[in-house]
């Protein structure tokens, strides 16, 4: 079975679960930005959390399958039409062959995400079927969609209607709390730089992206300058350069910076973080390492208790 790319989207990319233990040689893991919405959609059609999927930047693909299969969208807030009529998301969706699915801009939020039952079939490459663009690497030809493209499918399971008991929201805030745990240079900036930090909202701006969130609101301090001895970059580091502009960095980053950390953003947190629009606020809160790990496994097992499965 195949998917025939009619519309691609501004920035639709194939990616699973990312491709780990590569950060050393410069390549970034990549994967979904929200985890959690992508984890999702592929449990509605059956799939491993692993299986290769699409994520939707801003506005989705329109497409057509050439054979019956299962699909679900999840996360941002995007309408979705079924050979012209509205479909639902967080739910699953049986398609026949020649049925066309649209997803548009999302009302709330920024990142959509799109299962196929089986998984998405392109080559695997040094282990994972994630896009990193900026390398040229995975997806397909290591690039975004484009008007044309023919996608296969591998085998999935049968189709069976699932949906979530309680959908989560997905964006929309005003102003989105994330939690962050302090360092690991939190003592290269002064006390007021630290109560900015916590204490203040910044503005997502536009050249926010897959590599990292860019922020704009008031100056965290610096106590003894913003450049150190380039270190690793961990997934949700929050960089401060001299400007004193928070970047949080995110599934693209790069392998080592020079700038100095000022906190992490906690990996369950990373999600809602990337759901947030350019212009909409983002504030931070510090939790203990022991919180964070508590505030994780609840993350966790708050996953297993959505999915509902409504036929056998």
């Amino acid at each position: 079975m195949t998917v025939r790319i009619l519309d691609a989207g501004p920035l639709t990319t194939v990616q699973d679960l990312g491709r780990p233990g590569h950060l050393r040689y410069g390549i970034p893991p990549s994967g979904p930005v929200d985890r959690a919405s992508f984890v999702l959609a592929n449990r509605l059609v059956g799939n491993a959390d692993t299986a290769a999927g699409l994520e939707c930047t801003y506005m989705g693909p329109r497409f057509r399958v050439d054979g019956a299969c299962a699909i679900a969208v999840t996360g941002a807030a995007a309408p979705v039409t079924l050979n012209g009529e509205p479909a639902p998301r967080w739910t699953t969706i049986v398609l026949r062959a020649g049925d066309e699915v649209r997803v548009g801009a999302p009302r709330t939020g920024v990142l959509s995400y799109l299962a196929f039952a089986g998984g998405l079939d392109v080559p695997l490459v040094l282990g994972s079927r994630s896009t990193y663009v900026r390398g040229r690497l995975g997806g397909l030809q290591g690039r975004a969609l484009r008007p044309g493209d023919v996608l296969g499918v591998l085998e999935g399971p049968p189709p069976a209607a699932r949906g979530l008991a309680t959908p989560p929201p997905v964006g929309g805030a005003a102003e989105t709390l994330v939690r962050v745990v302090l360092g690991p240079q939190a003592d290269r900036f002064s006390a007021e730089g630290i109560r900015t930090l916590l204490g203040s909202a910044y503005e997502m701006t536009r050249e926010s992206d897959r590599m990292g969130a860019r922020l704009r609101g008031p100056r965290v301090e610096h106590a003894r300058g913003h450049d150190i001895i380039s270190d690793g970059i961990a997934l949700g580091s929050i960089q401060v350069p001299g400007d004193g502009q928070p970047i949080v960095l995110l599934v693209d980053r790069q392998s080592t910076g020079g700038y100095t950390k000022v906190a992490t953003v906690c990996s369950f947190d990373i999600g809602r973080l990337g759901q947030v629009k350019p212009g909409q606020k983002v504030a931070f809160t510090a939790v203990s390492v022991a919180e964070a790990h508590r505030l994780l496994r609840e993350s966790d097992a708050s996953l297993e208790g959505l999915l509902r499965e409504e036929t056998a």
